[in-house]
């Protein structure tokens, strides 16, 4: 389910200078509001749930996710490169599950890593926020992953649609209208990190934790299980 040289060529294309710019400037930015945040204003609880909450899950994640999930295979369809691939006796599956893997990789060492860090310097771990929030931003990595890597095999424009899903569906409709909380990474993602967080820490989800493990858990198969029935329909049309 694993195969090396995908995965090399999959790093590779992710990691490029311009993509990789692209990664480093989100979790910069992060790291960047936390210490000024620290410098004026101390440690506070409070700040960092909405920094970490407000911007880093709800925004950096996402946009993480989508440059990862959709890179990981998009481009190689629209330049026709996935033929070569595509080409060599490797099991459908092990190229989407080995190009997962490496997006959720990714993701997970541009969104964690400051996530973590940036808690620190916010507050310390105050009521373990820190670490909720980077449990948080783990799952919604993975689930993230899943979904922008299929929308990368089924659209063009599957970066467009992921920046749709990730600012204006869970960022403005999920702010608006209560009921489209309930299908949001997002919502999902804090319920999890209101779980792992102290009692005294405002960390609140629209989803029980039960609905909010077996959905993050649906997203991710059910995303991969597709994805590679629509690399299996690529190939059957290129061989046409």
């Amino acid at each position: 389910m694993y195969n090396h040289t995908v995965a090399r060529l999959t790093y590779r294309a992710l990691l490029g200078r311009r993509r990789a710019l692209i990664l480093c400037a989100l979790p910069a930015v992060l790291l960047i509001i936390a210490v000024a945040v620290r410098a004026l204003s101390g440690a506070d609880d409070r700040a960092a749930t909405e920094i970490l909450g407000g911007f880093a899950l709800a925004s950096m994640v996402p946009l993480v996710g989508v440059i990862a999930g959709t890179g990981a295979i998009a481009p190689e369809i629209d330049d026709g490169s996935i033929v070569y691939l595509l080409s060599k006796p490797l099991d459908r599956r092990t190229i989407i599950t080995t190009k997962l893997i490496v997006a959720i990789g990714v993701t997970l060492a541009f969104t964690t890593v400051p996530m973590l860090v940036a808690g620190l310097i916010l507050n310390g771990n105050s009521q373990q926020i820190a670490t909720a929030f980077t449990v948080g931003a783990a799952v919604a990595s993975v689930a993230y992953s899943a979904v922008f890597l299929l929308l990368g095999t089924v659209s063009r424009n599957a970066v467009v649609f992921g920046l749709v899903y990730a600012l204006v569906w869970e960022a403005l409709f999920g702010s608006l209208v209560p009921g489209a909380r309930t299908l949001s990474i997002q919502q999902w993602s804090l319920a999890v990190a209101e779980r792992v967080a102290g009692d005294g820490a405002d960390i609140t989800s629209d989803v029980a934790l039960p609905t909010a493990v077996i959905l993050l858990v649906a997203a991710t198969v059910l995303g991969t299980w597709y994805a590679g029935q629509r690399l299996r329909v690529l190939k059957v049309a290129n061989d046409d």
